[in-house]
């Protein structure tokens, strides 16, 4: 429960400090008097935004803090950080922040600057807006001023059903398990979109994988064959190079002399020398090494022209095994000019890809059968939702009608529908919260049908069904404390002394803070606090503080009849005060 609630420099606040005690308590005060900004201050301090426009005229900076007792410490389960915390105590465990809590107690604080930064703490601990907004969740719920709209809104229906059904973790695990559906669903439909195009490319890889096995290339087989088809082509030049060569090199037909037979007379000479001159000798070793070059050279030129023999068929067997390379060079390579190596790389790489694809026509297969087992799952989880909603629909019904009864609205019926969305289990049409379609109904006058919440409720009536679901999940709620902004709008007379009684009937295990401007809901109070406007200095300020006794005679006097000077307004107030207050 809040204890302690500091505030200074919010909106028309200077300096507060109030201490808040358990039970009901009632804020009170002329209207624009500012009562609203005390609980603006306290939702700013609970995670609310923080806006430059919240810093009192003349001021640097906005601060409140505030004491939370959060009773004694349950059984804390161990926890990660996928598991949803209980309650405060365990929130603050799983963020490494237990030791922030001193006698039961944790101090939160907040402050935005006119520069526009902001802090908040939870202990002593910095945490971000987010971190503070999901803690406070577990201190206050704040009820506001048109928060029963919300009721006006039929897919909000779905999660006071769920809350109270106690499935609000399953529909979130729900929701993923629906949102993979979808996810697969939709990654089918895109392999469909892409499968003609997957086929294609599939065709096309076997194409080249078997174009190029059939070739059956080898390593620099290109190189090679054209170095052949150039020596095929060019057959008559080299053959009468080589002849040319042959004859001048050995003895020719026609007896002139070759060198190879000079080479011979000069070795005879050299010779001859050396026998008569040994400094010679060196001279004869290298002519002796020239004959025999020139000799092997002159018998192997001779030998080459002997088989060099032209093949005409092999030049066209060459050239079309070329035209053949060139070709697969040009699909599968960057030019017919790439080496042979490039279109080896293709063939690589087209094997690989038809392995990696091998499995594509099952693919399709595949998939559907695990979006027909997801599809059950979906279906099974759906309808085990569906089977709590409708039970837990009967149960808040009658619960909401007795509240109701209390409330001034004796007879009224409540209904919750829960309808089954369109559809077959082969193609569900449900969506990420399941299959139901929820709507809140309501007969405020005995005999007539039920209708939709939303259409025919008039605003006290809202307020009062806000009122009983609150209370209703206030039972098994761990926030101890409930604030209700102005709930009694569009009520009053015998229904606003019935929302009063309920109140403080709720405030036995609650603490209850409601801000109202009827006297009969607040002669029900155990503690009330009075906001008054007041100008100082050209300055206007709203001043918060308790009133008790003759002060709060005075306050309720002005709330019965805007007359607090009067005796018989006085003797009013003081009557209602012992009668529903036991005292003042």
């Amino acid at each position: 429960m809040l204890e302690e609630l500091t505030i200074k420099d919010f909106a028309l606040i200077e300096s507060d400090f109030l201490e808040f005690n358990r039970g009901f308590t009632v804020l009170s005060g002329e209207t624009g008097a500012g009562k609203s900004i005390l609980i603006g201050a306290l939702s700013f301090l609970l995670g609310g935004k923080a806006e430059i426009q919240q810093i009192r005229t003349g001021s640097e900076a906005a601060d409140v803090s505030g004491t939370f007792f959060l009773g004694e410490k349950p059984q804390i389960r161990n926890l990660t950080e996928d598991d949803e915390p209980e309650n405060a105590w365990e929130w603050l465990e799983l963020h490494g922040m237990g030791d922030q809590i001193e006698n039961g107690r944790i101090i939160l604080r907040r402050y935005i600057k006119s520069s526009g930064k902001s802090g908040a703490w939870i202990g002593s601990t910095p945490v971000t807006r987010a971190d503070l907004a999901q803690f406070s969740s577990y201190l206050v719920d704040i009820h506001g001023q048109h928060e029963h709209q919300s009721l006006m809104k039929v897919t909000e229906h779905r999660k006071f059903l769920d809350r109270k059904a106690g499935i609000s973790v399953d529909v979130d695990a729900f929701t993923k398990l629906y949102s993979s559906l979808v996810s697969k669903r939709r990654e089918l439909e895109q392999f469909v979109n892409s499968e003609n195009e997957l086929k294609r490319k599939l065709e096309m890889a076997e194409f080249a994988v078997s174009e190029i096995e059939n070739a059956k290339l080898k390593e620099n087989e290109d190189v090679l064959l054209e170095e052949e088809e150039a020596r095929l082509s060019s057959f008559e030049k080299i053959y009468s190079d080589v002849e040319n060569i042959n004859n001048v090199l050995a003895e020719d037909s026609s007896g002139s002399e070759s060198i190879v037979s000079m080479l011979k007379k000069i070795r005879r000479d050299s010779a001859h020398a050396v026998s008569m001159d040994k400094s010679l000798s060196a001279l004869d070793s290298r002519l002796e090494s020239v004959f025999y070059e020139v000799s092997d050279i002159a018998d192997e030129f001779s030998s080459y022209l002997q088989k060099l023999v032209f093949d005409p068929a092999r030049l066209t067997e060459v050239q079309n095994r070329l035209s053949l390379i060139y070709g697969l060079k040009k699909k599968y390579a960057s030019s017919v000019n790439a080496p042979l190596s490039e279109v080896m790389a293709c063939y690589e790489r087209a094997k690989v890809f038809l392995t990696e694809n091998s499995e594509v026509s099952n693919k399709k297969s595949s998939m559907e059968k695990e979006i027909a087992v997801l599809e059950k799952k979906v279906l099974e989880a759906a309808k085990k939702l569906s089977a709590a909603r409708k039970s837990a629909a009967s149960v808040l019904e009658k619960q909401v009608e007795q509240i109701l009864s209390k409330l001034g609205m004796n007879g009224t019926k409540f209904g919750v529908q829960v309808n089954e969305k369109t559809g077959t289990e082969l193609e569900q049409k449900c969506g990420p919260y399941g299959i139901d379609d929820i709507e809140f109904l309501i007969s405020a006058n005995p005999g007539s049908p039920l209708l939709p919440l939303a259409k025919i409720a008039s605003g006290g009536e809202l307020s009062r069904v806000m009122l009983a679901l609150k209370t209703i999940f206030a039972q098994s709620d761990s926030v101890d404390t409930l604030i209700f902004d102005e709930i009694d709008t569009g009520i009053g007379g015998e229904v606003a002394v019935a929302v009063g009684e309920h109140m403080k009937k709720l405030a036995q295990n609650k603490q209850i803070f409601c801000i109202t401007h009827l006297a009969s809901i607040a002669v029900y109070a155990d503690n009330q606090i009075k906001i008054e406007k007041a100008v100082s200095s050209g300055i206007t300020a709203s001043n918060v503080y308790p009133v008790q006794g003759e002060a709060r005679v005075a306050e309720i006097a002005r709330m019965l009849s805007g007359d607090s000077s009067t005796e018989q307004s006085l003797e009013h107030a003081r009557t209602m005060l012992n009668k529903y207050s036991g005292g003042y």
